[in-house]
C-alpha cells in the first residue's frame, strides 16, 4: 500500500486496485458509520463523492474504510485560470443548492458533536454557544465587544427559518475540489460540517475559502460574494453565515489560537 495522504483524521494508502484504505486516529467503526450513510444518501450529482464500502478496525478498535478512489488534480494544483476556476467553484455550491437533504443528513453530527435540534437556525445557534466557550478566552482578547456579538448572532441565528434544506458540503475549497481540466471531477472530505441546511452557508464560507491567506485573498472574497449575491445569496445572512463559522473553528485546530486558521478567524469576526 502507498500513502497517498494524511490529515487531521487520519492516513489514506492507495490499494492499487481502484480503492483505498483511511486508517482513522480517533475515530471508531461506529462513528464512522453515520458519514457512511450520509455519503450513501447523497443524490446522483455531477460529479464524483467518496463511498465507504466497508468499515472495520483494527487491533486497538480503531476504525479503518476501505473506499472508492477519487482521481484528477486538486483545484489549488491544475493551473486554472483565474475565471476558469472561479466558474467551477461558483457552480459546485449552485449544484448543492438544489439539492433535497435527507435523514442520514440531519443525524450527520457536526465538528463531531450532536447537532440538529429543531431547526437549521436553532442547531446552528447552539452550536456556536458551544464552541463559543471553548474558544471565550481568546476571542474575548481579541475581538472587542465579543461577548454582545456573541449574543447577537445567536439571537438573529435563531430567527431563521427555511421552506428548503439542501445537502451543505461546510467546506468547499480549492484542495477539496479534484479537476479533470475545466471539469470539476470529484469534491472530497465531507462531514467535517457536512449537514442539511442552507445552500446560502456553503456560498458564504466558499467565497471566502477560495484564497485564504494569498495576497489577493480579499479581492477574490469579494469577487465570490458579489457573484453569490447576484445569484440571489442574501448578503447579510452570508455575513452572518460566516461569523458562526469563525467562531464555531477558531480554535478547531489549535486550542492555544496559535495558527493561521484562528487569525483568519479573528479577521472575519473583525472585518
Amino acid at each position: 500500500m502507498e500513502l497517498i495522504g494524511q490529515g487531521m483524521e487520519g492516513a489514506v494508502y492507495d490499494l492499487g486496485d481502484g480503492r483505498v484504505r483511511k486508517v482513522w486516529f480517533d475515530r471508531r467503526p461506529d462513528d464512522v458509520r453515520p458519514l457512511q450513510a450520509f455519503l450513501d444518501e447523497l443524490p446522483p450529482l455531477p460529479f464524483r463523492t467518496p463511498r465507504i464500502r466497508e468499515i472495520t478496525a483494527d487491533d486497538h478498535g480503531q476504525a479503518i474504510s476501505v473506499e472508492d478512489k477519487l482521481t484528477g488534480i486538486p483545484m489549488n494544483e491544475a493551473g486554472l485560470p483565474e475565471n476558469r476556476a472561479l466558474d467551477a467553484f461558483v457552480a459546485i455550491v449552485e449544484v448543492l443548492g438544489k439539492t433535497v437533504a435527507g435523514p442520514a443528513s440531519q443525524a450527520l453530527p457536526v465538528l463531531n458533536q450532536p447537532f440538529w435540534q429543531g431547526s437549521w437556525g436553532a442547531s446552528l445557534a447552539a452550536l456556536v454557544r458551544r464552541r463559543a466557550a471553548v474558544s471565550r478566552p481568546h476571542l474575548e482578547r481579541d475581538v472587542p465587544g465579543f461577548a454582545d456579538l456573541l449574543d447577537r448572532l445567536s439571537r438573529q441565528l435563531e430567527q431563521i427559518q427555511l421552506d428548503h434544506l439542501s445537502v451543505v458540503h461546510g467546506d468547499v475549497c480549492p484542495p477539496n475540489l479534484l479537476m479533470d481540466g475545466p471539469r470539476t471531477a470529484a469534491v472530497l472530505d465531507w462531514g467535517f460540517y457536512s449537514t442539511a441546511g442552507d445552500n446560502t452557508f456553503d456560498a458564504a464560507l466558499a467565497a471566502g475559502f477560495f484564497d485564504m491567506y494569498g495576497p489577493d485573498a480579499r479581492r477574490l472574497d469579494n469577487l465570490l460574494l458579489d457573484r453569490f449575491e447576484q445569484l440571489g445569496h442574501d448578503r447579510e445572512r452570508m455575513d452572518l453565515y460566516r461569523k458562526a463559522y469563525a467562531i464555531t473553528t477558531a480554535t478547531i485546530y489549535d486550542a492555544d489560537a496559535a495558527d493561521g486558521h484562528y487569525a483568519w478567524c479573528v479577521a472575519l469576526l473583525t472585518r
